[in-house]
C-alpha cells in the first residue's frame, strides 16, 4: 500500500519568523525537509501551508502544496484538511513530517509507514530511542513514553515515566545522588524519549478533529494523548536511526547551515 507525506508548514514561529523560508546553503528550509521526504519510499509528499509566501516558495521548486485554513489550532487539524481536500480513503496511510527537520532521514519516515502496514491494530505510529542520561528523564522538555511488550503506547509524559521506586523513593530531584540516579538508568529501567514523527490512518485523522481536548492532553500539553483518551492505540518503535534535532532556535539553525556547508564542501573536495 502506498502512503503520503504532509508537511505543515506554519510562518509564524514566536522563535523564529518565517522559519520554513530561512535559507540553508542555497535552499528554503521548507525544500529541504521536502527533497528528505521526497526521498523515501511515499507515492506524494504535499506541504499543507496558510501562508501564501509559503505556498509560493513552493512553488518555485516544484513541490505540492496545498493552502489550508489559517485557523487550525494545531498541524494534526492542518493534515485532516488535506486528507479531506486530497478524498484518501480511510485506510490510507499518511505520515506527518514537521516542517522544520531539515535533516530527517527518510528511512524513519518509512519506518512509521510501514508500521501502521505491519500492525493493522494500530491508528496511529510513532517512534522513540532509548534515553541514556538521567537529566533528560527529568527534562520536561523531553517527552517520554510507555509501552508494551507489542510496542503499543500505554502513555506519553514529560514527567519520568516509569518511577524507579526502588532508587528514588519519594525524594525529589534535586537531592538525588549521582549514583542513585545513574544506577536506574543502568538497571534497565526502560526510558524512552518520544520522537515526534507519526503515521496516521486517514481515518483516525478524520476522527480526531471532532473528539474535544482530553484532560491528559491539557494536563500535559501533549496532544497525542487525545489519541490514547478515546482509545485509539498508538504503536511505538525504537528509531531505526538516530534523528538530527530539528530547527527551533537560532542556534539549531546556524548548526545546521554548518554541518550543511561542511558536507557540500566534503562532496566538492572528493569530485
Amino acid at each position: 500500500m502506498s502512503f503520503t507525506v504532509v508537511i505543515p508548514a506554519r510562518y509564524a514561529s514566536t522563535r523564529l519568523p518565517g522559519k520554513p523560508l530561512l535559507d540553508i546553503g542555497g535552499k528554503p528550509m521548507i525544500q529541504h525537509v521536502y527533497d528528505r521526504a521526497f526521498e523515501s519510499q511515499a507515492a506524494r509528499v504535499v506541504v499543507a501551508t496558510d501562508d501564501p509566501r509559503i505556498y509560493e516558495a513552493c512553488q518555485k521548486f516544484q513541490g505540492e502544496v496545498i493552502m489550508t485554513s489559517p485557523h487550525h489550532a494545531s498541524g494534526t487539524d492542518r493534515l485532516a484538511e488535506v486528507v479531506q481536500t486530497l478524498g484518501l480513503d480511510g485506510d490510507h496511510r499518511v505520515v506527518n513530517v514537521q516542517g522544520d527537520e531539515p535533516l530527517i532521514p527518510p528511512q524513519l519516515i518509512d519506518q512509521v509507514a510501514e508500521n501502521l502496514e505491519r500492525y493493522p491494530e494500530a491508528a496511529i505510529s510513532t517512534l522513540c530511542e532509548r534515553i541514556h542520561d538521567v537529566d533528560q528523564v527529568f527534562n520536561p522538555n523531553v517527552v517520554k513514553v510507555v509501552f508494551d511488550l507489542e510496542g503499543m503506547a500505554h502513555y506519553f509524559s514529560r514527567a519520568p515515566i516509569p518511577w524507579a521506586r526502588d532508587y528514588w523513593g519519594d525524594v525529589s530531584k534535586d537531592s538525588f545522588s549521582t549514583f542513585n540516579a545513574g544506577a536506574a538508568l543502568k538497571a534497565g529501567a526502560g526510558y524512552f524519549r518520544h520522537i515526534g514523527i507519526y503515521g496516521y490512518r486517514a481515518s483516525v485523522l478524520n476522527q480526531f478533529v471532532s473528539w474535544a481536548p482530553a484532560p491528559t492532553e491539557q494536563a500535559e500539553s501533549l496532544e497525542q494523548l487525545r489519541a490514547l483518551y478515546n482509545g485509539a492505540r498508538i504503536h511505538v518503535e525504537v528509531a531505526a536511526g538516530t534523528p538530527p534535532a530539528g530547527v527551533d532556535t537560532e542556534v539549531d539553525l546556524q548548526r545546521v547551515r554548518a554541518w550543511m556547508a561542511e558536507r557540500n564542501q566534503k562532496g566538492e573536495n572528493s569530485t
